[in-house]
Order: C-alpha cells, then structure tokens, then sequence
C-alpha cells in the first residue's frame, strides 16, 4: 500500500508541470482518495486477520487442553472399562474351567464304569484282541504238547527197547555163565567119578591077582590064546593115568545136549 501512495503522489506534480493538469486534476485526486481508502480497508483487512488468528490460537490451546484432559479422562475410562472386562473374563474363564474339570471328571467316572462292568468300547476292543491270541497260543500250546508227547513215547519206546534188548543180553551172558560153572562143575565131578571107578577097578583086578597068586590051581592053569595078541608090558600106575586121559577126552566131546 506505501508503494500505492507513492507512485500517486509523484505522478500528480508531473501532470501538473506538463500542461495538461486542468484535465489530469480531477481524475488524479479521485484516484489518490480510492487509493487511500483501499490502503485504509486492506490495512484493516491485515489487522483483522491478525486478531483472529490470535484468538484462534488461543482458542486451539484452550481446545488442545481441553483435549487433552479429555483424553485422560477418555484413557483412564477406557482403562477401568479394560479392567472391568479382564476380571470379568477371568471370572468367566474359572467358571468355564471349573465346568470343564466337573464335565471330565464325569466323563472318566462313567468311563471307568462302563470299564468296570466290561461294556467300555476301549476295553472291549483290546479284550477280544486278547482273547484271540490267547486262542491262537492254546491252539500252539495244545499242538506243542501233543508233540512233545510224543516225542517222550518215541523216547520211551526206545528207551524200553534198549531196556529190553540189555535184559535179554544179560540174561543170556548169565545164562551162558552159570552154564559154563555148571559144565565146569560137571566135568570136575566126572572126572572124580572116574578116578573113584579106575581106582576101585584097580583095587578089585590086584586083589584078584593076589588071590590069584594065593591060589595054587590058578598058577598052573595055562592061558590059551587065540589070534594075535599084543602083550604090552605096562605098569599098573601107568595104565591108570592112561585110562583117566581117556576118559577125560571122551568126556570133554560129549555134546552139550548129552552133558544135561
């Protein structure tokens, strides 16, 4: 607006003083009041402006604190809502456990019922399982027995064979035994017979022969001979140990069919 005032009043003088101010003049003057009025209304317009932005500045710190209490107020009101919330979950939430813990113990008490009185679909399934493999292992059980059954009858059997097979050995090694003492005995006693028999023949034939000798018709009786004989000039003592060698060898070829 200065800038305005100035440029008019430099410019009234020099229409003056180039002759043409009788018609320059009025117009001018007109010119510089509306100048000086719009300076004055915009100076105005500038003051204005001012003020309200002072009184809106005031305004917006009244309004900030203001809205700042506000939101303290808003916060701790949010704040005791929160809190009032938090507890009433937490209630809540021990009410929801205390049901869930009554509702399991319910739960289990009618499951270990049902276990109990053998009608629970967890028990039933691993009973029968059961049941089956203690079917399947008395049927190997059953099968394994019979087996070894009759393992031990094979090895009775064999064992009662041998038994009797041994028996029967030692029956005859007795028996061929007390057979060979018998036969022993047998022969010992024949052979004493036979001594008894050559030594009572001896006895006999040298009494005779000393009757014989006693006798004196028997002396002159001569001996008649026919065919050819042997005469062998023997001892007595040795035709009796001859006579007992014979006897004992004809005694020892006899069978033993003929021996009994």
């Amino acid at each position: 607006m200065t800038p305005k005032s100035l440029r008019s009043g430099s410019s009234g003088p020099g229409g003056g003083g180039s002759g043409s101010g009788g018609t320059a003049g009025p117009h001018s003057g007109s010119e510089e009041m509306e100048e000086s009025g719009l300076s004055g209304n915009e100076s105005g317009v500038v003051d204005s402006s001012d003020g309200d932005a002072e009184e809106d500045d005031d305004e917006e710190d009244e309004g900030s604190s203001d809205s700042s209490d506000m939101d303290v107020q808003e916060c701790e009101k949010k704040r005791f809502e929160f809190i009032d919330d938090l507890s009433d979950l937490e209630k809540q939430f021990a009410i929801l456990r205390e049901q869930l813990y009554r509702e399991r113990m319910t739960q289990i008490e009618n499951k270990l019922m049902e276990v109990k009185s053998g009608k629970a679909a967890e028990y039933l399934q691993p009973l029968e399982e059961l049941q089956i493999n203690m079917k399947n292992r008395m049927e190997v059980g059953a099968i394994l027995r019979d087996l070894r059954l009759e393992n031990i009858n094979c090895k009775f059997d064999a064992e009662k064979l041998a038994t009797h097979q041994n028996f029967l050995s030692e029956k005859s090694l007795l028996w061929e035994s007390i057979k060979a003492d018998l036969e022993e005995k047998i022969h010992i006693l024949e052979e004493d017979k036979n001594n008894l028999d050559l030594s009572s023949g001896l006895w006999d034939d040298s009494g005779k022969a000393i009757l014989r000798k006693m006798d004196p018709d028997s002396r002159k009786k001569p001996v008649t001979v026919t065919g050819p004989v042997i005469v062998y000039m023997l001892h007595e003592n040795d035709i009796i140990d001859d006579w007992a060698l014979i006897k004992k060898a004809i005694s020892s070829r006899k069978p033993m069919g003929d021996i009994k």
